[in-house]
């Protein structure tokens, strides 16, 4: 059997059991041992995947539920900028999977041919992130350019950046950030170190992180709305664990998982 027929047989038994997972998960959503049987023993061995900084809390409980499903099956995790995730693919980085934060990201890995075509599976927006309690008042994307205020970006390169650049324009503001990170978790976290009044980062970073910082959301965001992409990658190590998981993130089970932490359906 060839890889491209083992691929298409792993993806619909991987949506077959995502399937299951949605009728028989206990109350705690973790798949119960006959959907875990169900399709648990087709697939060995590990499955890296390189995702996009902003999915670090979603995609690790998404893992732990597949290997649950699959006992064989070990999910490793390699979590950054999409950017640098992209072109570490490119240059030869052994990876199953690629979940990127924007197409463009993902065409740098279709284009070298790294990956055959991606499939958008949800959409992320962009908020203010700020200390909790928001000491400094801000209510509305033109206060980021207020005097004195310390503001982190990500660099324009990293998806979270060029949506920056487009939420930033469309508000026709402009402000000289004190730092360009490169990703999304940078951003906030120099706002937990008290570094900065604010930074423009994911609703779903704030979400995940709402113990240390507060939101605030902006109508410029919706001009600024990023799509993220998966697939399986042409060179994978595990070829069958990487059309199987890329077809499990796209399930009804894994959607909730995502949508729960903030994400929107494509």
């Amino acid at each position: 059997m060839s890889i491209t027929v083992r691929r298409t047989a792993l993806a619909v038994t991987a949506l077959a059991l995502a399937a299951g997972l949605t009728a028989c998960s206990s109350s705690s959503g973790t798949p119960s041992a006959s959907s875990s049987a169900s399709g648990g023993g087709k697939l060995s061995g590990t499955v890296t995947v390189f995702a996009a900084a902003s999915l670090k809390e979603s995609f690790t409980e998404l893992g732990k539920k597949f290997e649950t499903a699959y006992p064989g099956v070990s999910v490793k995790f390699n979590f950054g900028g999409s950017s640098a995730l992209a072109q570490s693919i490119v240059s030869g980085a052994p990876a199953d999977v690629f979940a990127a934060a924007s197409p463009a990201t993902m065409k740098t890995v279709t284009d070298a041919k790294a990956a055959a075509d991606s499939k958008v599976f949800v959409r992320n927006t962009l908020t203010i992130a700020v200390p909790k309690g928001n000491p400094r008042h801000i209510a509305a994307l033109k206060d980021l350019a207020g005097a004195g205020l310390k503001v982190a970006l990500c660099a324009k390169e990293v998806p979270c950046g060029a949506a920056a650049v487009t939420a930033l324009k469309a508000g026709e503001v402009n402000l000289t950030p004190v730092t360009l990170e490169q990703d999304v978790k940078g951003a906030l976290t120099k706002v937990e170190l008290g570094e900065v009044d604010a930074s423009l980062v994911y609703r779903t970073d704030v979400i995940a992180d709402a113990a240390k910082i507060d939101g605030v959301d902006f109508p410029e965001a919706a001009k600024a709305v990023n799509d993220y992409p998966i697939a399986a990658l042409t060179k994978a190590p595990n070829a069958d664990g990487a059309a199987a998981f890329a077809a499990y993130i796209q399930s009804a089970d894994a959607r909730r998982v995502l949508t729960a932490a903030g994400f929107q359906a494509p």
